[in-house]
């Protein structure tokens, strides 16, 4: 039988980004807090100290801030017809592991959707009529606009502290910034990062072909910053130890630098490591939630922690899971379309063009994870969806983030893997190579949705979740369309070698690269209960006091990174349960 712990006001499962926005919050309100975090615990001292976090095998390779799939994972498939198996080796997406979730390892870029992506169905239909939609893909809009998420992402914004240049200040195009993005109230806290030899040379030849580049926004300080908690960050020193790497600058935005050490310090707010969520136990009536059960790692037993408010604040993948073996929602089924819980998984569509120069040197050793020029001329927004064929958009940028010799030596199509011409090779190219990246948006569909797994169990005995994903052809058009864009611009920076690497027609996921931990779906927000899990609000349709952080909520994938988004949300719902819900605890529409 499980050990019942007191009771507490409010419990939140997981303690990253949105965990450690809702902590504060709602601590300012007076409530008790419990935080259960199912890793280790990690702070910028001692854990990300310098030289100990500049470890590229530790870190880099052997990933040792990340989940261990040995301990969580879920089983993946392409189609219906295959048999999911055990993602065992971690390559596709990288899921952080401990305080700070994959905010501790992230690379910080920031971005918010435009404001055409928070009403996708709605832009598309009016712009190129219904019948582009293909008739598996499930379109929908966000249940609220841009407009009401401004200032929720102008307050995460300025918490994170993103350094950048506005391109839209209240509906002035302001030169240098990005023309295309919605309207802002304010500009960055930061102005933007200096930039590395190949983004000068990168944004030249755009601009030169007519194209708006601009610098791409980051939760990586250009400055010294006091945030509205008072935390702490100093200007990076470009080491080029960013993504998959602490911080031990306090130069990279993270729940640690801007706000769990002030969190902490409230008298109301606690937190448990090594305690792994089970479910969401529910009232007999299943229309609340009475807490949580947790194993304990630590005394190896179940706990019940009774809680009035239950916050999932975990990653994506989690919640999902975590929403599924709870009975929290109805289960998606593909066969019928009916059903909300696990529907509409998506990841992001991304490609690339490397350029090799005899004649020219760049650094890589000096970089930042955020560091870089951009274009949106191939935004969402401005895209002819009918004329190209497809649905969707893409950010083009480059920008060096490091020169780590085991991860970062790119060499020619051909060159040998090892021995005496794979070492010349590198004496060769080491330093003269630069990329071009396309970033793009993941549209949802019928056949890509999370659900349980009918014959692998994880360690608790509770079904393991299953991934149904594959490419599909609208994708796959996007970016080959913005291959031939990328292509262009590289040819006109006349290097020596260059080749492509874009996903062609036919294309079958492949979980051994990574591509991005940008998963999203599964718990999409919305109006109707019968596509969608949680409300505007990211309250559950079905359980009023329980709330859904996270990238789980988006019914489709954005063009952009998700955590802008996934913040601004946050802050959003938290200004909903202080000014609400805590008054009078019910649904909330």
């Amino acid at each position: 039988m499980a050990r019942k712990e007191p009771k507490k006001d409010v419990v939140i499962v997981g303690l990253g980004w949105t965990g450690a926005i809702m902590g504060m919050e709602l601590a300012q309100e007076g409530l008790e807090i419990l935080a259960l975090e199912r890793g280790a615990d990690r702070d910028t001292v001692p854990d990300f100290k310098y030289p100990n976090i500049a470890d590229e095998l530790k870190y880099g390779v052997r990933y040792d801030l990340m989940q261990r799939p040995s301990a969580s994972t879920l089983t993946i498939r392409r189609t219906l017809a295959e048999t999911a198996l055990p993602y065992r080796q971690l390559g596709s997406f990288l899921p952080g592991n401990g305080v700070g979730g994959a905010g501790s390892h992230w690379n910080g870029h920031t971005w918010r959707p435009q404001p055409e992506e928070m009403r996708l169905r709605s832009y598309t239909i009016e712009r190129f009529g219904r019948r582009i939609i293909p008739e598996d893909m499930l379109l929908e809009d966000y249940p609220l606009t841009y407009e009401e998420l401004e200032p929720y992402f102008d307050r995460f914004e300025h918490v994170a502290g993103i350094s950048g240049q506005a391109g839209n200040l209240r509906g002035k195009i302001i030169p240098g910034g990005n023309p295309f993005e919605g309207p802002r109230s304010r500009d960055y806290p930061m102005p933007a990062m200096p930039q590395t030899y190949d983004a000068h040379l990168f944004a030249e030849a755009a601009k030169a072909l007519g194209y708006h580049p601009f610098p791409r926004p980051g939760a990586i300080a250009s400055k010294a910053y006091v945030n509205e908690y008072g935390m702490q960050m100093g200007p990076c020193n470009f080491c080029g130890f960013c993504e998959r790497f602490g911080c031990y600058n306090y130069s990279k935005g993270s729940p640690h630098v801007c706000i769990l050490d002030a969190l902490k310090r409230k008298p109301n707010f606690s937190y448990k490591t090594h305690s792994e969520v089970l479910r969401v136990d529910l009232s007999a009536d299943r229309k609340t939630a009475t807490g949580v059960t947790y194993f304990d790692h630590e005394t190896g037993e179940e706990v019940f922690q009774p809680a009035d408010l239950v916050l999932l604040c975990a990653y994506q993948l989690h919640n999902v899971h975590l929403l599924l073996v709870s009975g929290i929602g109805r289960p998606y089924d593909p066969a019928t379309g009916e059903g909300a819980t696990g529907r509409g998984y998506a990841y992001q569509m991304n490609g690339g063009v490397s350029m090799f120069f005899k004649d020219k040197a760049f650094n890589p050793f000096i970089g930042t994870g955020s560091n870089g020029m951009v274009i949106d001329d191939f935004g969402i927004n401005q895209n002819d969806f009918a004329r190209h064929g497809f649905i969707g958009g893409s950010y083009i940028s480059t920008g060096t983030t490091n020169g780590q010799p085991i991860r970062s030596m790119p060499l020619p199509a051909g060159t040998p893997a090892w021995g005496l011409a794979w070492k010349q090779a590198i004496g060769q190219w080491y330093g003269h190579a630069m990329s071009i990246g396309s970033h793009g948006s993941c549209m949802s569909y019928r056949n890509c949705y999370l659900d349980l797994d009918p014959t692998y169990k994880d360690r608790f005995g509770r079904p393991m979740m299953r991934m149904t994903f594959n490419w599909n052809d609208n994708d796959i058009r996007m970016t080959q369309y913005m291959r031939v864009k990328m292509e262009e611009i590289a040819k006109s920076m006349k290097p020596d070698i260059m080749q492509s690497g874009f996903k062609k027609k036919g294309a079958m996921y492949d979980v051994r690269p990574y591509q991005t931990t940008h998963n999203v779906g599964g718990n999409a927000m919305g109006v109707d209960p019968a596509k969608s899990v949680i409300n505007r609000y990211l309250q559950a349709h079905d359980v009023h006091n329980v709330f859904v952080m996270g990238s789980g909520a988006f019914p489709q994938n954005l063009q952009y990174n998700p955590t802008g988004l996934v913040g601004g949300l946050a802050y959003w719902a938290a200004h909903a349960l202080r000014t609400d819900y805590l008054r009078q605890p019910r649904s909330l529409v």
